[in-house]
């Protein structure tokens, strides 16, 4: 006989109380066992959407994720560890080139990374558009890469907080996503059981994150850092903003393109500018004293990129997906380009096929949006806004309305918005 029933949980929860360490405990373990129902751990998700917890309740919540499965030991790994994370935008590829630059600066990076659903693109997208490379590999792997070539993005194992796999696909398809309790839980209890020494996070803020403004994300950033704190781990939040999309590339094959003229010394100048930001954050939390800067002009993140692609089983010099089939939306007016919305662009690239409604879709790795402007451009009648890439000819003309209202146009520029927005620590 069970000490609670999942009904008195919700219940509680749903009424504004406080849960108990033991609810959470057993709501948790309970869940990830299967004893918990999948509708009715819904309406307890929904009941922390809409009545919030206390950061007591977040801190027992994460520790019961994490003790639903196994804690990663990187103790056999010489160099310092650190990691990053996103919470999620629409071309944002930096994992991409800055696992490989912090490695290539004597950080050891583990990089347990996801897929992308709805509007957000997934790191493990982009790199299995590169012939060869493969996402799951065993912990054995896991460590000697760590040790050997300093870089790995990878899936976490099966036994990585379970209760975390089960309930993120759950939220996904409820309407609780943009639960702040939530996506804390979620993102600290992977990132403290991978075992890293010190985490850097990029909060997104904009019409193209989940956090879309200043104080929800403040406040998303705030809650994570205690929890790393409180765990041992050195943890520093950089707000950055995603009212429009990160650089040119939106999709899977694109982004790794983009991702590599970076590493390359070229590459759009935002991409580049928050990369050598977040590299210079987890160097300063692990304590490890270099310039990427220097270390990017040199080639060295380049090197270790592709080691990193190769130990993987990846081929670095592959040639990558293209789409079938390309059209290009053209301007209808004279003038300045003042903004793109973020999330016209990502829904946009999700209706091509680059993105996917259900955890189970597959995804196209050569569709997606290419941009050839940028907001302070100016514009003619009939100048090309951007590409849209898909293998379905029959996904564009929906597509190319969501892009088409992506973007407003005016007699001169709007005033730049800062890239990075707030630091917390």
């Amino acid at each position: 006989m069970s000490a609670f029933a999942a009904v008195d949980v919700i219940r509680a929860k749903r009424d504004g109380h406080v849960l108990t360490d033991a609810q959470i405990d057993w709501v948790v373990d309970a869940y990830t066992k299967g004893i918990v129902a999948d509708e009715q751990m819904s309406a307890l998700a929904m009941a922390i959407l809409l009545r919030g917890m206390t950061s007591a309740e977040i801190a027992r919540w994460t520790a019961a994720m994490i003790a639903s499965g196994e804690r990663l030991d990187l103790s056999s790994v010489t160099r310092p560890t650190a990691d990053k994370h996103s919470t999620g935008g629409v071309g944002d590829k930096i994992t991409l080139p800055l696992t490989p630059l912090v490695a290539a600066c004597g950080v050891a990076v583990p990089q347990l990374s996801g897929r992308g659903l709805g509007h957000t693109g997934g790191t493990l997208d982009k790199l299995e558009s590169i012939a060869g490379w493969q996402a799951r590999i065993s912990n054995e792997q896991f460590k000697s890469q760590l040790q050997d070539i300093g870089a790995v993005i990878c899936a976490a194992g099966e036994g990585l907080a379970p209760a975390d796999r089960k309930l993120y696909a759950l939220r996904d398809v409820t309407g609780t996503v943009e639960a702040i309790p939530l996506i804390a839980s979620s993102i600290m209890s992977k990132k403290i059981a991978e075992g890293t020494g010190a985490l850097v996070l990029d909060v997104k803020v904009g019409t193209g994150a989940f956090m879309k403004d200043l104080a929800s994300a403040q406040e998303l950033a705030r809650t994570m850092v205690q929890l790393g704190k409180d765990s041992g781990v050195t943890t520093v939040a950089l707000l950055t903003d995603m009212s429009t999309p990160l650089g040119l590339a939106v999709g899977n094959a694109n982004e790794v393109a983009e991702s590599v003229e970076v590493l390359a010394g070229g590459g759009p100048s935002d991409v580049v500018e928050l990369t050598l930001a977040l590299a210079r954050e987890m160097l300063a939390a692990a304590g490890v004293d270099a310039d990427p800067e220097k270390v990017l002009a040199s080639g060295k993140a380049m090197d270790t990129w592709r080691d990193m692609i190769r130990a993987q089983g990846g081929d670095p010099d592959a040639t990558l997906p293209v789409a079938a089939h390309t059209e290009v939306l053209r301007a209808t007016e004279d003038g300045v380009v003042t903004s793109i919305d973020a999330y016209g662009i990502g829904i946009a690239a999700w209706r091509l096929g680059a993105g996917r409604a259900r955890k189970e879709d597959p995804v196209s790795f050569g569709a997606g949006v290419q941009l050839k402007v940028r907001p302070g451009d100016r514009v003619r009648t009939g100048d090309v806004l951007l590409e849209l890439r898909a293998d379905d000819e029959s996904r564009i003309p929906a597509a190319r309305a969501d892009a088409a209202g992506a973007f407003t146009f005016g007699a001169a520029a709007a005033a730049p918005v800062p890239l990075l927005l707030d630091r917390i620590a």
